[in-house]
């Protein structure tokens, strides 16, 4: 089926076109840009910046405005000291699935990298999450997120020491947690509440993800409950903006 120009399925309207049709220089370099983005394979090169800037007809600031905006969409990314075609975005389900099973599903390496695990007395704000007492014991686990060896993110998990009290010597770091949970201790997870938000991550966040501090992120704050309904864990995600997007599924809820 053909659609007009700018009217493909998840196109903006009018492809950012104004009612009136003057629309800013850079954004028509945009457009042209990717134009041929569609025409290319992931990984190759774009054209230097001087030739697209005379192609385009723009100079070469209000061309890099143009790149910025397609690198922070996550349609470029930068490759030492050029740019090339980015793969697409990995669609991570909104479920109790884990990470790594939704990376995998996609046909991607999942894999993490750890950043720390600590043992320490828990706040209010976190015994009231995990259903403990303050000042009991909890671990707090930071790791990396992969993509074939790409770091897409960073993820912070609060469980109590009473429910996983092997966590430092029996669990493996770059693997899942959650199937660690159901295959060695035999818990499952019953639901979860899930809030998301867009961030800018903090300059720590950056260096450990290895991004610009100024590429917006997705966060999720997470609270999930085993089979039973006893609180089990609290998850901070954080996931670049240009690499990942989030799918669901609705239906209709049963009427009474």
């Amino acid at each position: 089926m053909e659609f007009p120009y700018g009217q493909e399925p998840g196109a903006p309207i009018r492809s950012g076109i104004p009612e009136h049709g003057r629309i800013p220089k850079y954004y028509a370099a945009k457009v042209g840009i990717a134009a041929l983005l569609a025409e290319s394979a992931e990984g190759e090169p774009l054209p230097p910046e001087r030739d697209l800037a005379q192609r385009f007809e723009v100079s070469r600031e209000t061309l890099r405005q143009a790149l910025r905006e397609l690198i922070l969409e996550g349609r470029l990314r930068r490759m030492g000291r050029g740019t090339v075609v980015a793969g697409p975005k990995l669609a991570q389900p909104l479920s109790l699935a884990s990470y790594t099973e939704g990376v995998r599903d996609q046909g991607r390496r999942p894999g993490r990298h750890l950043v720390g695990l600590d043992r320490f007395p828990c706040s209010p704000a976190i015994a009231a999450d995990l259903g403990l007492a303050a000042g009991d014991a909890v671990w707090h686990m930071e790791r990396v997120l992969l993509a074939d060896d790409e770091r897409v993110g960073l993820e912070s998990t609060y469980v109590a020491v009473a429910r996983v009290p092997d966590l430092d010597t029996a669990f493996e770091p770059d693997s899942s947690f959650y199937a660690y949970l159901r295959e060695r201790l035999g818990i499952g997870f019953g639901d979860a509440d899930e809030r998301l938000e867009t961030v800018l991550a903090t300059p720590r966040e950056a260096l450990l993800i290895g991004t610009p501090g100024a590429l917006p992120m997705l966060l999720i704050h997470r609270r999930s409950r085993d089979t039973r309904g006893r609180p089990l864990e609290r998850v901070r995600s954080l996931y670049r903006g240009d690499r990942f997007s989030f799918t669901t599924h609705l239906g209709t809820p049963a009427r009474t």
